[in-house]
């Protein structure tokens, strides 16, 4: 007999954590006298990245956020966007930098990332940030990964001990969600669109994360009965990197795409943004990169 998945409602969880951010940019504003500030920066005129960071700067708007908008040619080169992010970060009116992604093809991105203060790279890109993820260290988690946490902890589940296959290995969401998982107890496998019998390692899983950007390329068959599934894919049409259709017959949680894992994204870098205020302004604390600070040091 066949069963239907328990969906994990990212919109209804990010709607709350948005809130939560707003209440204390307010009380942020009263204290200081300033609101917190995101700078977007966008190079060039993608209209996927131009409606991504109108979006973001909707909801920041709606959370009591200040933005402050940059836009740049296509034409910018590695230099300019370096000076450009190196400005924003010595600016002590803006507190979270977000630098849309990609670039382009003529822009160094991880260049551009590392002029990013780490103490205003609230979208979690610099490698002071993944190394700050990897040591269980103060600091920001990349936002979807940081997304990915939240929804697990808000449906409880338990990951000492538990299989999670992480299909995808970026610097930003692969990576650093593997890292977070591990130091949540959980065993890791690493894989990828190069991974060999892939099929095989995913139903070995309990959590599976797919994020490797390939539509539908983890089938209901390769999911184990009762698994939790994590679809971290959009691809055109809102289709993800999961065959929902057969994955949600098979899985015990999983996320809808969309409604799962993207809104978890901006409401983490929203929330971010108002922890980078506080700890710039001197009214609060900073966020942890992880859960369990410390985790990592475990045998």
């Amino acid at each position: 007999m066949s069963q239907t998945a328990q969906l994990m409602d990212g919109t209804s969880l990010a709607r709350r954590i948005v809130e939560q951010a707003a209440d204390r940019a307010a009380v942020i504003s009263r204290r200081t006298g300033t609101s917190p500030c995101l700078a977007t920066v966008l190079v060039g005129e993608d209209p996927a990245s131009v409606t991504y960071v109108r979006m973001k700067r909707s909801r920041c708007a709606k959370a009591g956020i200040r933005s402050r908008h940059i836009a740049l040619p296509a034409t910018t080169t590695t230099t300019e966007l370096v000076d450009t992010l190196t400005d924003l970060s010595a600016d002590p009116d803006v507190h979270g930098i977000l630098l849309q992604h990609p670039c382009g093809p003529g822009i160094d991105e991880r260049a551009a990332f590392e002029a990013i203060a780490p103490e205003k790279d609230v979208d979690g890109v610099t490698m002071r940030s993944f190394a700050a993820m990897g040591f269980g260290l103060p600091g920001f988690t990349s936002c979807t990964p940081g997304g990915i946490m939240r929804l697990l902890r808000e449906y409880d589940v338990q990951l000492p001990g538990r299989h999670a296959v992480v299909v995808g290995r970026s610097p930003i969401l692969g990576k650093p969600v593997g890292m977070l998982l591990l130091a949540e107890d959980a065993t890791v496998t690493y894989c990828h669109s190069r991974t060999a019998d892939l099929s095989s390692i995913v139903r070995e899983a309990d959590v599976v994360v797919a994020a490797v950007g390939r539509p539908r390329l983890i089938r209901g068959a390769d999911i184990k009965p009762g698994a939790v599934v994590i679809d971290a894919g959009y691809n055109p049409g809102n289709i993800g990197d999961v065959d929902f259709g057969t994955a949600v017959t098979r899985a015990g949680l999983i996320t809808p795409v969309p409604g799962g894992v993207g809104p978890m994204t901006i409401a983490v870098l929203l929330a971010q943004t108002v922890d980078a205020a506080a700890h710039q302004l001197g009214a609060g604390h900073w966020a942890l990169s992880s859960p369990t600070v410390g985790a990592s040091s475990r045998r």
